[in-house]
């Protein structure tokens, strides 16, 4: 660090400063697209969550819409930095990522995003654009341009008055290096945690693999199915537990952070079928759908109409069967066989309901849940340190991105 203190000493001691507006210019993303235009699809586009997911844009595309000849379209060019437009989240609005290396293609972007070029596009590196954005300086900038009730959308008039630092590109490139050795080590931990998850999955799919065992519709074994409340509920700072898809992780519990609350009189007066009991198992079905929870304590809590629950009927087949059955391989292609829309893909809960999942004898049931769970127990103390190794690892970039980002 001693070196990076000298060099920025001596190279830029007070380091200038423009806003966007000064230095380029926004553009919108994917116009006058119907839904059959994503479905016949003949060039690559970028999606909300590739930018929400990404510092840099993820160019293994597969999403596609249909351009036709003479379109006026945008397209990304390599330093544009991509915003998401809106967000359930005012802490998540205006999510960036940026385009760091040429594409083999031309790439487009969702309408529900937008991106900023620079008029010089030598003032920023890309791979300097990328941490700089995500920075803590400058993502509470681009949080205050959002304005909303239950979704906040951002402002490119106010994004225009956002205030960057431009410092010399020697500086930049030495702020690159130092902060991508933290990702580099970071991406490693999560390529190892991601080949044990796998090796969990292959387990748990050939033990769900039956020949003889009868599949069954998701409507014959369970109870209820159904999804939260159609109406934009009302938040109180104190009170019932609002999850949204955000809360709901693949870890197979509800994550009960950065929680939003609704009255007690709101969540009283839902359907029972709309109130998470023991055994119950929400699944997501809007945006980042086949996400599935198995609850096993009593909590209350009420939930978004992008996650639906399902209430098993014990008599048929063991909730906890149940929870593993829809996490398996199997089960995740007919949900994306079922999953339809272009820039949001849903599960409808007719499609949900006509799901299928094996149903073998009761005490096959219990052995495979027994199985599976002595499993998740084995695959947590052995990942157990890489989990907690990669927090620290992003705990450690994000502190060091915002010493050396603020300048």
């Amino acid at each position: 660090m001693g070196g990076l203190d000298r060099l920025i000493a001596g190279l830029c001691p007070d380091v200038r400063a423009l806003s966007l507006g000064e230095l380029g210019l926004f553009y919108g993303g994917l116009i006058d697209k119907s839904k059959d235009d994503f479905a016949n699809g003949n060039s690559k586009f970028i999606t909300y969550m590739n930018i929400f997911n990404n510092a840099s844009v993820n160019v293994g595309i597969a999403d596609e819409v249909m351009i036709k000849d003479g379109e006026r379209q945008n397209i990304v060019q390599v330093g544009d930095i991509l915003f998401t437009g809106s967000s359930e989240s005012l802490a998540e609005s205006g999510m960036s990522a940026v385009l760091v290396a040429e594409p083999h293609e031309p790439l487009y972007l969702n309408s529900f995003c937008f991106g900023f070029r620079l008029n010089e596009p030598l003032l920023l590196l890309p791979d300097f654009s990328k941490h700089l954005f995500r920075s803590t300086v400058l993502r509470k900038q681009i949080v205050r341009t959002a304005s909303g009730v239950t979704r906040f959308n951002v402002s490119k008039e106010k994004m225009k008055k956002v205030v960057i630092p431009l410092p010399p590109l020697e500086v930049q490139r030495e702020i690159v290096r130092i902060l991508d050795n933290f990702t580099e080590l970071t991406a490693e931990l999560t390529a190892e945690l991601t080949a044990r998850k796998k090796q969990h999955s292959y387990y748990r799919d050939s033990l769900l693999s039956f020949e003889d065992a009868p599949r069954v519709a998701l409507s014959d074994c369970c109870i209820s199915i159904s999804d939260g409340d159609h109406q934009a509920p009302p938040k109180v700072d104190n009170g019932i537990p609002f999850i949204t898809i955000s809360n709901v992780s693949g870890s197979g519990a509800v994550d009960f952070t950065n929680i939003k609350f609704v009255p007690e009189a709101y969540y009283n007066a839902l359907a029972d079928k709309r109130k998470a009991k023991v055994n119950d198992i929400p699944y997501t079905v809007v945006g980042s759908f086949g996400i599935s929870v198995f609850i096993d304590a009593n909590m209350r809590f009420a939930f978004q109409r992008h996650i639906a629950i399902l209430r098993p009927d014990s008599n048929t087949i063991l909730p906890k069967y149940l929870y593993h059955a829809m996490q398996s391989s199997d089960f995740m292609n007919q949900a994306h066989t079922v999953a339809t829309g272009a820039a949001q893909k849903t599960i409808t809960l007719t499609a949900l309901n006509k799901m299928k999942v094996p149903l073998p004898h009761i005490d096959e049931q219990a052995r495979i849940v027994d199985i599976l769970d002595r499993f998740n127990e084995l695959v947590s103390d052995i990942k157990s340190g890489l989990p907690a190794e990669i927090a620290a690892r992003k705990k450690q970039y994000e502190y060091y991105r915002d010493k050396l980002l603020t300048f």
